[in-house]
């Protein structure tokens, strides 16, 4: 990082994580990357989508972020919320008469049950598949605005841990059977 930065590039990539280090690891070192980068140019780290991954690299210094996994997960079942993960395609949302987020601005949630999107599922609809990226993606870019407004107010870190109030990670064994699931779907 400290050689990259005497070329003045428009801003900077940090790539070659989350390929298989803890989460501490991940956190400790693009902590220290971003920090060695200028603070007046975007800070972009490569592959990382989780929601708990993204609020710990921007309270690290991270500004952008790409990563496959909100749509992965969605195509298999797996939808973003503000207290974690969960797995539509459990039996527990078979008679939800609710939407699955009553707080999300989704088209899925606004117009549909979470019994429908089970429903969708366990049918094998398509239109399963678009319902659940959509809302993965909203989930995202909604909270992308929520930390750059709370950093724009100077409340970053009341955000941080108004997230973690709430919020449960998904553990590792439940990361795995969706990979898993994932791995099954591509033939591997």
């Amino acid at each position: 990082a400290l050689h990259i930065t005497g070329i003045p590039f428009p801003g900077y990539a940090i790539g070659g994580l989350a390929v298989g280090e803890s989460k501490a690891e991940l956190y400790q070192i693009a902590g220290q990357v971003a920090g060695r980068l200028p603070q007046d140019k975007p800070r972009y780290l490569m592959g990382v989508g989780s929601p708990e991954d993204l609020v710990e690299c921007v309270a690290r210094g991270v500004d952008m972020f790409d990563c496959v996994l909100p749509t992965r997960v969605a195509r298999n079942g797996a939808l973003f919320t503000r207290t974690g993960r969960v797995d539509i395609t459990k039996r527990r949302y078979a008679d939800q008469a609710k939407p699955l987020d009553e707080d999300c601005d989704c088209y899925g949630c606004r117009n549909f049950s979470a019994a429908y999107l089970w429903h969708l599922f366990k049918a094998k609809e398509l239109l399963a598949l678009r319902l659940a990226t959509m809302h993965n993606l909203r989930f995202i870019l909604r909270l992308m605005k929520d930390m750059r407004e709370a950093i724009l107010k100077d409340r970053f870190g009341d955000f941080q841990r108004e997230f973690w109030d709430a919020y449960r990670p998904t553990d590792e064994a439940a990361r795995q059977a969706q990979k898993d699931k994932w791995l099954k779907a591509r033939g591997g």
